[in-house]
């Protein structure tokens, strides 16, 4: 993958400020890193939403300040709540010789005999792993081969993922990643009224009158 660049300029204004940046269609931003001054920044909104859809927080881009060309990720994106704008951001500078973690997405394409022939239910259990690399070698995003699920109840496991050389996946392998399921079935249960029968019925209602009738002379007797 080429390298991503991203032009970004020194800013002076903080705090309350800033408001005027993005009234200019700038967003304030931050640079940080071990070992690394922080520098406030300012980088040009439609730019900079380019880079992030191309980008995400997994890849490794390049800040053209000035004349210095800063290698960094993208760490943090502030939105605001209800407009959705990115109000700040936070670039992470790495060095090329130094390994990080960072989390990759998971990208699922291929089509499942289980779900073709059977009638399965893809359960996706995980949507990102996290992995360790040099910075220029974590990848945008990783492949799952749903292809690998032509049976029911079949799952992918992570150790099923092939990842590019100098990339180590830090999770367990046996983690599943997703599942063939069978579909649900509709289950309808129809109550078969029991059949009445007349005589139980009789039964019931000459009991019920013979009580009636002991009741009633019990009263009688009484009152005589």
């Amino acid at each position: 993958m080429e390298s991503i660049h991203l032009a970004v300029k020194t800013r002076d204004m903080t705090g309350k400020k800033v408001k005027a940046l993005r009234a200019e269609g700038l967003i304030p931003a931050e640079l940080y890193g071990h070992g690394v001054e922080n520098v406030h920044l300012s980088v040009p909104a439609k730019e900079f939403n380019k880079v992030f859809k191309t980008a995400g927080s997994s890849t490794m881009i390049t800040l053209d300040l000035g004349h210095e060309k800063r290698p960094a990720m993208i760490h943090d994106v502030l939105r605001d709540n209800v407009r959705d704008d990115i109000l700040h951001v936070d670039f992470y500078q790495v060095r090329l010789d130094e390994k990080i973690t960072a989390h990759v997405p998971l990208e699922f394409v291929g089509e499942s005999a289980a779900v073709k022939e059977k009638q399965a239910v893809i359960t996706k259990a995980i949507s990102e792993i996290e992995v360790e690399a040099l910075p220029q070698d974590v990848p945008h995003t990783l492949t799952v081969d749903l292809a690998l699920l032509d049976d029911l109840n079949k799952s992918i496991y992570v150790k099923d993922i092939v990842v590019p050389k100098g990339v180590e996946i830090q999770i367990d392998g046996e983690s599943v990643v997703a599942t063939a399921q069978e579909p649900a079935k509709e289950e309808e249960v129809v109550a078969e009224a029991a059949p009445m029968d007349v005589a139980d019925i009789k039964v019931e209602s000459e009991e019920k009158k013979a009580e009636r009738d002991a009741a009633k002379a019990a009263g009688e007797a009484k009152a005589e």
